[in-house]
């Protein structure tokens, strides 16, 4: 196989370009997943408990990663979930999902299909009416190829 001249240069333009920006693709860590926690409770360390997180524990395929959240409320107009925050904290932003609930919601439960980038902890905080909060956290392990390891 032969390149011509243009091909080769926008094959080194293009590793160029890759070595430039593209290895500088950085992932959220720990500390910026415990302040976006601190920014939804206002400050506030959550209590664990009422919430809880449903994930699996091995997921075959990092593209598709269900998700359930369920909160323990009556969810009535004195004492109602107001919101539920999903983060991982190994993606480059760790806010994934956020849901509003009200009183009228009935039942405080959401689910839906995230995206991890590797093996990393899932973590709920549920934000109650009267300002106090929640939070339940979960590993979750993305194989490649469903290996399991």
């Amino acid at each position: 196989m032969t390149l011509t001249r243009r091909e080769a240069l926008g094959l080194s333009a293009g590793a160029a370009a890759f070595l430039a920006i593209g290895t500088k693709v950085s992932f959220a860590n720990a500390d910026a997943t415990e302040a976006a926690i601190m920014e939804f409770t206002g400050g506030a360390t959550p209590a664990e408990g009422k919430i809880s997180l449903d994930t699996p524990e091995i997921a075959e395929n990092g593209n598709t990663v269900p998700v359930g959240v369920t909160v323990d409320s009556p969810m009535t107009a004195d004492s109602y979930v107001a919101s539920v925050l999903i983060l991982a904290d190994g993606n480059p932003n760790p806010a994934v999902a956020t849901f509003h609930f009200s009183a009228i919601s009935g039942d405080a439960e959401a689910k839906t299909r995230i995206r991890l980038a590797k093996t990393q902890n899932v973590v709920a905080v549920a934000k109650m009416n009267d300002g106090s909060t929640f939070i339940d956290r979960k590993e979750v392990k993305v194989t490649i190829g469903g290996c399991g390891g």
